[in-house]
């Protein structure tokens, strides 16, 4: 074969993997990208219900100005319950950048060691945890520990465990993803194990460290430990793509808040002012993000602080599914957003 043969065989295959490629894209995904930027927050949040979205939730705080709240489509759908930008919202992940403040102050304190074992603080898990004797506290909050994620065992989105026991006997015995600290995964074992260890040395909950420490001292009344402690009404319905219930009242251990109260946290931690010093800051910084996304099913959340333009954007969405294409959609959404604030700002 000739290389101008060669090269055509190439430019061939090439031109099939496009199309192939082409044909699977979700067009909906390009449409939302390069529709022309609507002149408002509030259309934009409009725009995101007519891809599917059952309600969405926006939170401004932009420097010099009063905080901005947005909302569209419903709060509740059967009951056709619009929208309310101060509902409370599961917030999934975004929970583990309160547990990694919280690590940081009990560190600061000499109450914890992030270079202290997971065998040391908990012994019973020697044997049915693998490498536990070598997995640090440091490496669990940075998800370097190899613990396999629980989230990713068998039935657990469809048979939730009731109790953190249950939940980390479905790991337990199971092997090691990767030796600690030779790799990146995230886990969500790692912060059920850091919420015992915190409960451990502190004698008391997890939540009820993180609001003595954290939301106290900020004077955030709005976010809670669970739905347990949470009048019903005021939570946002959640909903799956292809399960016509609202799921709101099944338990996957997330914390609620307000967007306000999420993002006056993220503006906490990320302006220093929720650490006592420099060298608290410091501790933190070495071990966990500024920024966060959150996914439970039935509640998104986008939290993120933009230094350049000294802004904290919340987003909320109750429409999810797993396969990411409602994931990909709302960040869209959330960037597009982010870009109507930069044009108000030159203007």
């Amino acid at each position: 074969m000739t290389k101008k043969q060669t090269k055509r065989i190439i430019r061939i295959l090439l031109f099939v993997g496009t199309a192939i490629s082409l044909f699977f894209v979700p067009w909906i995904l390009v449409r939302a990208w390069i529709r022309p930027l609507p002149d408002t927050i509030q259309e934009q949040l409009e725009e995101g219900i007519q891809y599917g979205f059952d309600g969405m939730i926006a939170y401004v705080d932009e420097a010099g100005k009063p905080p901005a709240f947005y909302a569209a489509g419903w709060k509740d759908r059967e009951k056709k319950i619009p929208a309310d930008p101060h509902a409370l919202f599961k917030i999934a992940s975004v929970g583990k950048l309160y547990d990694a403040v919280a690590i940081t102050k009990l560190v600061y304190a000499g109450r914890l060691s992030l270079d202290s074992t997971l065998a040391y603080y908990m012994p019973k898990l020697v044997g049915r945890i693998q490498y536990a004797d070598k997995i640090t506290l440091r490496m669990m909050v940075e998800h370097r520990s190899g613990i396999p994620n629980l989230t990713s065992t068998p039935n657990f989105w469809t048979n939730p465990p009731k109790t953190s026991e249950e939940a980390l006997q479905r790991v337990l015995d199971l092997p090691a993803d990767f030796k600690p600290g030779k790799d990146y995964e995230y886990s969500n074992t790692n912060y059920l194990l850091i919420g015992e260890i915190i409960q451990k040395v502190t004698g008391e909950s997890k939540f009820q460290y993180i609001k003595k420490s954290i939301l106290d001292p900020l004077g955030l009344k709005h976010t809670f430990g669970s739905i347990h402690d949470v009048n019903m009404n005021d939570l946002m319905s959640g909903y799956y793509v292809g399960v016509k219930q609202d799921i709101k009242d099944t338990d996957y251990s997330s914390m609620i808040a307000t967007a306000q109260d999420v993002g006056t946290f993220l503006r906490a931690l990320n302006d220093g002012s929720l650490f006592t010093d420099k060298k608290e800051q410091e501790i933190y910084s070495s071990i966990y993000r500024y920024n966060h996304t959150g996914l439970v099913p039935g509640y998104q959340t986008i939290a993120k602080y933009f230094k350049d333009i000294d802004t904290v954007v919340i987003q909320f969405n109750n429409t999810t599914n797993f396969d990411g294409y409602d994931w990909n959609l709302a960040e869209i959404i959330y960037n597009r957003v982010v870009r109507i604030i930069r044009r108000q700002r030159k203007s």
